[in-house]
């Protein structure tokens, strides 16, 4: 399994690390790019909460931005008109040039954010790239202008221009970089994700947010199914790299997990979840679930 970012520990001191998601096969993205091809049902859909976040993000990378240019509009108009020979003109320059910079990138980290909850079509290649990169095409628009004229300015001397033309540089190109999006992702990517682990997910996915209130499990390396939470005594277990690995449900299956654990009434306890009043038949769902899995993998 990749390397995966740690999230924090359990009741036990277990490490708790967010899994991470493994690459779909590539029938599974063949299938994919013919369903967003032909715009059928199987193609994937970002959450309303997940729209409604994106939506969130950028707008804050588009305020980020609009700053981020004001202030260059204000060196090139302004700043870049004053008398170059006061003590305060190059270092209010740099200072200019350097909070253009971040809020250029702060805008980018929101955007890029916003992108892999939304994400573009590949099969829209002019749209995927604008989408994708719009954080570096704002940053060479934030930056160019203002880089042309301080190189061109004549109220500036030799050592002026090279100062402040360097750092602006610099700045662009680390702007720039840190900007770009170089694994975007995109809408065949979540549905070869999907068409990958589709089948009885949808399932256990609905039946753990009956239970828990989140499409949030986890399990270790060497168990064959998942669990409800952290603290879930199962999971606290010696186990082969002696980690607990969170994620969705589709994460768990993914990771090769047979399905839900049958110990869920125990498991609610450990966890603090409230015991539904129909758990009886929410067991005998996960176990006709487990069975007809079971079947069709012989």
């Amino acid at each position: 399994m990749a390397e995966a970012k740690k999230t924090g520990t359990s009741s036990s001191g277990k490490k708790v690390v967010q899994a991470e998601k493994k690459e779909p096969t590539e029938k599974a993205k063949k299938l994919a790019e013919e369903a967003v091809k032909n715009n059928t049902d199987a193609v994937w859909k970002p959450t309303p909460e997940a729209k409604k976040k994106a939506t969130t993000f950028r707008i804050i990378a588009i305020i980020g931005w609009v700053i981020a240019i004001a202030i260059e509009a204000v060196a090139i108009f302004w700043l870049l008109r004053q008398d170059s020979t006061q003590s305060w003109y190059l270092w209010a320059l740099i200072g200019a040039l350097v909070i253009i910079a971040i809020f250029a990138i702060a805008g980018s980290q929101f955007w890029k954010k916003a992108n892999d909850l939304d994400p573009a079509k590949k099969s829209e290649p002019v749209r995927f790239f604008v989408q994708n990169q719009l954080g570096v095409i704002i940053s060479i628009i934030a930056f160019l202008p203002l880089i042309i004229l301080i190189f061109t300015n004549k109220n500036m001397d030799g050592k002026q221009k090279g100062i402040a033309g360097a750092i602006a540089i610099v700045l662009l190109l680390a702007a720039g970089f840190l900007s770009a999006d170089f694994s975007p992702n995109s809408v065949e990517d979540e549905t070869a994700q999907q068409v990958a682990n589709e089948g009885q997910i949808d399932d256990y996915t609905a039946i753990v947010q009956e239970l828990t209130g989140a499409d949030a499990v986890t399990w270790t390396l060497s168990g064959t199914v998942y669990h409800l939470c952290a603290d879930a005594s199962a999971v606290n277990q010696e186990s082969a790299d002696n980690q607990i690995y969170a994620g969705t449900v589709s994460d768990a299956h993914t990771a090769g997990k047979a399905g839900l654990t049958l110990q869920v009434a125990q498991e609610l306890r450990e966890c603090g979840f409230e015991e539904p009043a129909n758990l009886a038949d929410i067991e005998a769902t996960i176990r006709e679930l487990r069975e007809t899995e079971a079947a069709d993998n012989q």
